[in-house]
């Protein structure tokens, strides 16, 4: 049966926060009513997805649809705003306090249960098999065409794998692992509410994302971090594939296709998160702000 997006949200949150929960830390957790996580409670109960209070075996396996798969990095590009550093280290290859800016994000995925990873490489590809050693279980796909498309090239390569994926942008440096969830009911952009914002952000409406732009007021600013449920991400594989083949079609940001182009295809949720869950560092001098060590 599908699940309706109250009992989901019930359910995730007994799966994920050693269940059994007080109905007030439901409340809190969920944002709910006590009337309504009692009336949501009773029915998930009739169904034996839940037993005083704690989650079943058949609740899990009601989860599993929603469950997410895999993860997809996107890390072929060049990095240029990170030079001299990126000269010689692929972006999400940099250290920052002595731990490469990926790891955060595989070590998140991993505690999430995701071991399904792919990494899309281009530039100075052979220097991510150093990941091997400490995550044996990624494989890589390679981005023959990153030096002279945008990342639509990456998506490209990975366009058969995006249903129930997360999709990460490489280089962002994380801080709350808890962002990275086992489960999403609905495909969904993690963003920044912002009161006025120069960077790439879109407009939400009754919670679901209707315009992608450069620059805003009263809107959320993208993270680069997107999960796509299954339904969603066979759309994209052919979506992807539509957008890139027309003209100027390999000058896209991946994003642009279901935020864009063919936003007519979708419902993607906004997800918020906060400032300090975590960072892109877009320039060497942001680096040197973040890591004293490259103040040199």
């Amino acid at each position: 049966m599908k699940l309706t997006r109250k009992q989901f949200d019930l359910l995730e949150a007994l799966a994920t926060n050693n269940n059994p929960l007080t109905q007030r830390q439901l409340e809190e957790l969920t944002k709910y009513s006590l009337g309504t996580i009692n009336k949501v409670m009773k029915e998930l109960t009739e169904y034996g997805f839940v037993v005083n209070g704690n989650i079943t075996d058949n609740g899990f396996i009601a989860l599993e649809p929603y469950r997410v798969k895999r993860a997809i990095f996107i890390a072929a590009g060049f990095g240029s705003r990170l030079v001299p550093i990126t000269f010689n280290t692929p972006k999400p290859l940099v250290r920052v306090h002595g731990k490469r800016i990926i790891d955060g994000l595989l070590d998140a995925c991993l505690e999430a249960g995701i071991n399904e990873i792919y990494i899309v490489r281009g530039y100075l590809a052979e220097q991510f098999d150093q990941l091997l050693y400490k995550y044996p279980m990624i494989k890589f796909l390679e981005n023959p065409v990153y030096n002279e498309a945008n990342n639509i090239s990456s998506s490209m390569c990975a366009r058969y794998m995006l249903s129930n994926a997360y999709v990460f942008e490489a280089d962002l440096l994380i801080s709350n692992p808890k962002i990275i969830k086992k489960y999403h009911y609905t495909s969904n952009f993690l963003s920044i509410k912002k009161d006025r914002t120069d960077d790439w952000c879109v407009d939400v409406k009754d919670g679901i994302i209707i315009n992608e732009k450069v620059g805003g007021i009263d809107c959320w600013q993208l993270v680069g971090i997107s999960y796509w449920d299954e339904e969603d991400g066979h759309k994209l594989s052919y979506d992807i594939k539509e957008v890139y083949e027309q003209p100027g079609g390999k000058e896209r940001y991946w994003e642009q296709v279901p935020l864009v182009y063919c936003r007519n295809h979708y419902k993607v949720e906004v997800r918020e998160c906060l400032e300090e869950d975590i960072v892109e560092i877009d320039t060497f001098r942001e680096l040197k702000a973040i890591d004293k060590t490259y103040d040199v």
